[in-house]
């Protein structure tokens, strides 16, 4: 496996580089980039449609900066520094753990305290240079494509907090048991407590700019699944532990000359150290090869499936709302069948025994079934009239 990106730099062009950029992270910072362009791309489309519309918004130039302002830099400033300079001075505990050494307390407080100074110093000095004798208003046209990268960051936070929140919730014996470590802990990430929070931060978001929701989450739905299928690939490259039950079984002669690794993988100097084999005698799961379902890669192919029927439709289907119906219908459906394989704590829901992704899975696609329906039939009686 590769735990950091330049592993696979140095595996496909035989190169001996070393730094630790995580192969997860980069990833994921793959799929925010990925997803901003395609939900500009649609933004963009439906403007010119007439779907949505540009508004004038008032911005005051030529003031002083503001203490809040100054303060904002010095906070971010004094992260920056105290994880980078930290880092360097930790190198190694960083190279072999960096999820968990930025999510720790470790750091410099000389390089946070510095690096809080100069980008105050900076903002300062850029403000002055723009300041008038008198500030005045002025009026500026914004349109809704200009406000996905602030939505993107919005998203990206709300998205973080959103998955720590359902990886403490799903297992909560382990939280009050080290709370510590649990909170802080690089690993433990839950893909809809992201998307549940991080979704509804940028519906508040757009709410308070006077977007029309409807026609924004159906910008983004196709965008959505397509940063979770990239996001998938860091899984299965990295080894984070997303992979499924065991897998035991000999590959199916009807796709034999697929590489093995795609029917049943053990996960080699995987990012977490983990071996498969011991892994799964330690749960008390039977193995006998010591490989696994390699859900991650599958997640991915069947997101990019649902990426390209949505991605396709979306210039089809005029009823608002319908896009993105689909895409909680499709991706409860996607996410529901594809938990029977992965090991995951399992609830006592309606008298079957599911994971918490598989109950969620199941809301959103009722949510998406009632909503295609629903815009559908709203939509054919706007029509009419």
């Amino acid at each position: 496996m590769f735990p950091f990106f330049s592993d696979l730099i140095n595996y496909l062009f035989g190169t001996n580089l070393v730094f630790p950029i995580p192969m997860f992270g980069f990833m994921v910072a793959m799929a925010f980039i990925a997803a901003n362009r395609f939900f500009v791309f649609e933004m963009k489309r439906k403007e010119e449609n007439g779907l949505m519309t540009s508004f004038e918004a008032t911005e005051v130039i030529g003031k002083k900066a503001t203490i809040s302002e100054l303060a904002g830099n010095a906070f971010f400033g004094f992260l920056l520094g105290y994880k980078v300079l930290g880092a360097f001075l930790s190198y190694e505990e960083m190279a072999a753990d960096p999820q968990s050494f930025m999510l720790s307390t470790k750091g410099s407080l000389i390089g946070g305290i510095v690096v809080a100074a100069i980008l105050t110093y900076l903002k300062y000095r850029e403000t002055e240079k723009q300041r008038l004798p008198e500030p005045k208003e002025v009026k500026i046209t914004v349109h809704p494509h200009q406000l996905v990268g602030n939505m993107t960051f919005i998203a990206a936070i709300g998205g973080i907090i959103g998955a720590k929140l359902f990886d403490m919730i799903e297992d909560i014996p382990r939280l009050l048991e080290d709370p510590i470590d649990v909170i802080f802990a690089g690993s433990g990430l839950s893909i809809y407590g992201g998307l549940i929070v991080g979704g509804l931060s940028v519906v508040y978001y757009a709410r308070k700019k006077g977007l029309s929701i409807i026609h924004v989450v159906d910008a983004c739905a196709p965008a959505l699944i397509l940063a979770y299928g990239i996001g998938r690939i860091g899984c299965q490259l990295s080894g984070d532990g997303d992979w499924g039950m065991p897998n035991d079984a000999p590959m199916p002669d009807a796709i034999s000359f697929l590489p093995e690794w795609m029917w049943a993988f053990d996960y080699p100097n995987n990012v977490l150290g983990i071996n498969l084999q011991e892994d799964f005698t330690h749960m008390g799961l039977v193995s006998i090869t010591g490989k696994a379902w390699p859900t991650p890669f599958y997640e991915t192919v069947m997101s990019l499936i649902i990426f390209g029927i949505l991605w396709a439709l979306r210039k089809k289907i005029n009823a608002p709302g319908v896009i993105f119906s689909l895409y909680l219908a499709f991706n409860g459906i996607e996410r529901f069948f594809i938990e029977f394989i992965r090991i995951n704590p399992r609830y006592s829901f309606l008298g079957f025994d599911l994971s918490q992704a598989q109950i969620i899975a199941i809301i959103l696609f009722l949510f998406g079934i009632v909503g295609f329906f629903s815009f559908t039939n709203k939509s054919k009686k706007s029509s009419k009239q």
